[in-house]
């Protein structure tokens, strides 16, 4: 080295859990400046790392957005209003606003006259509130994005989850990495770690930045069935195979590309099967041609009655398989007056050809009824 060099200062190197974060983060094509972003922040190691991660790559100019850290105490446990401080006082020190709320939980309406199925509809309701909470958060930040610290461990807990109630693909693809918030919405759910972090890569990380994280006690209570499944059933999997998170999140992703595909073939047919609402229908929602859809693979007409349920009705709650297949009985043969029902008082009846929708619950004098057993609904 002469004398004439000059020594320049090496910048600092990022950090292997940013590098990662910054390549999920241009791969979901989101924006890399200019633009207000929820945090959701419990204080746990998966949110805590998720925050700092982004901390690390706006303060190494990689991004350059404003970072609103939003906390909602549920009020379930002693020490949550000590959680809400440590994350205000996180935020402030790293420098960037806050957004702090509580809710009490245990007193939610849906959640009084659900007696006897306390631990998992407590569970439901905590999540309902969260995501009001955050929505109120990004309308009033003016932010179009929402980001939660989703793992791949959570990604394989909720696929594990579906297959013992039996889900079909859509559910067994797991939780999409970017969603609308709310139906509707302008708003974006975003989870950044979703498609490669662990839990151990939070935690690390966050004692790599010399943060002592949160501990919930909450996710130690095996009465919730996903901390069962978390505690009982991957160990007894990793038995079999040691890396049995990324393999359910690998089948995840294979079926969601299955169901991408599906799903725009299911489109398809329903634009060709649907028939405008006659004037004197009870509903708006177009009748299907039968000859039509009886043409297409069951996978696929199958998608194409639940998208047709979906638009006329606004949402999917309590409509589970076997309402699917009622519907789908109706298809078969040249009878009509045959009916099925649907929950919240939905009627479908096949009519000179055609699968009409009816709100009223009962049809008189129909010709048969196509019985469905009453199943009970799983959150």
């Amino acid at each position: 080295m002469t004398n004439s060099t000059v020594k320049r200062s090496a910048k600092p190197r990022l950090s292997t859990f940013a590098r990662n974060l910054l390549e999920e983060w241009r791969q979901l094509e989101l924006p890399l400046s200019e633009a207000s972003v929820v945090v959701a922040v419990s204080g746990g190691a998966d949110s805590t790392a998720l925050l700092l991660g982004l901390d690390e790559l706006i303060k190494a100019n990689k991004l350059r957005l404003e970072l609103i850290v939003a906390h909602l105490d549920h009020g379930l446990r002693d020490e949550s209003r000590n959680d809400a401080k440590w994350v205000a006082q996180l935020a402030k020190q790293l420098g960037y606003k806050t957004e702090i709320s509580r809710a009490n939980v245990k007193k939610s309406p849906r959640l009084k006259t659900k007696v006897g199925k306390s631990k998992e509809n407590l569970e439901q309701a905590a999540r309902n509130a969260r995501y009001t909470f955050l929505e109120k958060t990004a309308n009033k930040t003016h932010s179009n994005l929402v980001l939660t610290a989703h793992t791949l461990d959570d990604q394989a807990e909720t696929v594990l989850m579906r297959l013992l109630r039996g889900s079909a693909a859509e559910g067994l693809s797991g939780t999409r990495a970017i969603r609308e918030l709310a139906p509707g919405s302008p708003v974006k759910l975003v989870r950044p770690l979703l498609a490669w972090a662990r839990h151990s890569d939070t935690e690390d990380y966050c004692r790599r930045r010399q943060v002592a994280f949160r501990v919930d006690v909450m996710n130690d209570d095996e009465t919730f069935s996903r901390v069962r499944v978390r505690k009982q059933l991957l160990p007894l999997m990793k038995s079999f195979n040691n890396r049995v998170v990324e393999a359910l999140n690998r089948t995840a992703t294979l079926l969601n590309e299955d169901v991408v595909a599906l799903s725009g073939e299911s489109r398809r047919l329903l634009e060709l099967a649907v028939n405008e609402p006659q004037e004197n229908s009870e509903t708006n929602a177009p009748g299907l041609r039968v000859n039509v859809l009886l043409q297409a693979p069951v996978a696929v007409r199958r998608r194409a009655l639940r998208e047709w349920i979906l638009r006329s009705r606004g949402d999917l709650k309590r409509v589970e398989m076997v309402h699917l297949v009622a519907v789908e009985r109706l298809l078969q043969g040249e009878r009509g007056g045959r009916t099925a029902e649907l929950p919240g008082g939905i009627t479908v009846i096949r009519r000179r050809g055609m699968l009409e929708l009816s709100h009223k619950k009962r049809l008189k004098k129909p010709r048969t009824i196509s019985k469905i057993p009453r199943v009970r609904h799983r959150r």
